[in-house]
């Protein structure tokens, strides 16, 4: 459990797969977050249930609820995903789908890593986008990089190596985490 003020930004692969770029971005993005931030990974899409609205309500099904248990932690969220047949992977969208009746995005500063080789995955951040407005998130547009990863910039364990990409990487999680504190007095200045 992380210290009580410590900021929590959740971060989301959208990829399934092992050994995806999307999911060595968002590792390597945990460990470069700032100090003072609580990183933590969400890796159960995969086992949510298929999004229905008739079973939108109590008693949710518990993989949703430690989802929107742990989206409630969040003051931020990073995400990363790949483009599969020109949009999100369904499986992405679907987690998605199982947080907007909650209001788990809603007013959150959201950033995203595109990691797709020679530029692609255009059209699924075009579409993360669009979801994202519909959910009332915050895009912080600072914390949302494209660092185009190969299979070569991939360490054994899951990271990203070369060091130019690090630094993009870790100034997206800077910027994220200055939007949620700026966010967070905001708030407080506010009540």
């Amino acid at each position: 459990m992380p210290p009580q003020d410590a900021l929590v930004i959740v971060l989301i692969s959208g990829s399934l797969r092992a050994r995806s770029a999307s999911s060595a971005a968002i590792a390597t993005a945990a460990e470069l977050a700032p100090a003072g931030v609580a990183p933590a990974i969400y890796a159960g899409f995969g086992e949510l249930p298929h999004f229905n609205p008739d079973h939108d309500r109590d008693p949710l099904p518990e993989q949703v609820v430690r989802l929107r248990d742990l989206l409630g932690r969040a003051r931020a969220i990073m995400l990363s995903t790949p483009e599969y047949a020109g949009s999100l992977p369904g499986s992405f969208k679907n987690m998605i789908d199982w947080t907007v009746s909650a209001g788990s995005l809603y007013q959150r500063p959201v950033g995203w890593i595109n990691p797709s080789a020679h530029g692609g995955a255009q059209d699924a951040h075009a579409d993360l986008r669009t979801v994202l407005e519909r959910a009332g998130a915050t895009i912080v547009e600072e914390a949302c990089v494209a660092v185009p990863l190969p299979p070569a910039a991939l360490t054994t364990d899951g990271r990203v190596a070369p060091p130019e990409i690090r630094t993009v990487i870790a100034g997206a999680m800077t910027a994220l985490a200055r939007a949620a504190a700026a966010r967070d007095e905001t708030t407080n200045a506010s009540s």
